[in-house]
């Protein structure tokens, strides 16, 4: 009897989570880091799923395993709801409506591309994805621990990207997130063995 109020408790959740990402995928426009902001505030806010703390180690696991951080952070969210058929169902919310449109898109887009209404829509949508990235990024800010340390790392980190970016290597940025997650590993170890907090 409990193993079928757990499978029932478990299938409600897993098409919730469908819904949900399906909604999130469907109208954020701007790629993972522009859903960043929704994600959270669906899980954490209104559905009350997960922890302000819990998204974010989601988000730097997403973000640091192959794969675009939406269907990532989609994965992750519904694995740990719903197990492994709210992971399914969470990632197939989130895909599907890329799916659905890129398909329309490639049909028409080649014909109204040319457009001056479609090139001013497309100038919009840049400048509000930009808007939920900035949004992401403070979000995530309030909430990392804040320290020396951390401080340096993160500048070490931008510094890196940046002249990467500037003189045109061609360098993997996850090699900068490899990078500071041994050297935040290593200081963890480290601060424990003298009897720290982290």
């Amino acid at each position: 009897m409990k193993v079928g109020v757990i499978l029932k408790n478990k299938l409600k959740n897993a098409l919730t989570l469908f819904v949900t990402f399906f909604k999130i995928g469907a109208f954020t426009f701007g790629g993972g880091y522009a859903m960043i902001p929704i994600i959270e505030k669906e899980m954490c806010e209104k559905h009350k799923w997960l922890k302000g703390e819990e998204i974010l180690d989601i988000f730097a696991i997403s973000e640091s395993t192959p794969g675009p951080i939406a269907i990532n952070s989609a994965t992750f969210v519904g694995f740990r709801v719903a197990g492994t058929i709210g992971s399914f169902f969470a990632t197939l919310g989130v895909v599907l409506p890329s799916f659905i449109v890129i398909s329309v898109i490639s049909l028409v887009l080649q014909q109204f591309s040319e457009y001056e209404a479609v090139q001013f829509a497309f100038n919009g949508i840049r400048a509000g994805v930009l808007a939920l990235v900035i949004k992401a990024f403070v979000s995530m800010y309030k909430k990392c621990p804040k320290g020396l340390f951390s401080y340096i790392i993160m500048g070490l980190a931008f510094g890196v990207s940046m002249f990467i970016d500037i003189a045109h290597l061609d360098i993997s940025v996850i090699y900068i997130i490899v990078s500071c997650a041994i050297i935040g590993l290593v200081y963890s170890i480290i601060q424990r063995k003298r009897g720290n907090e982290v």
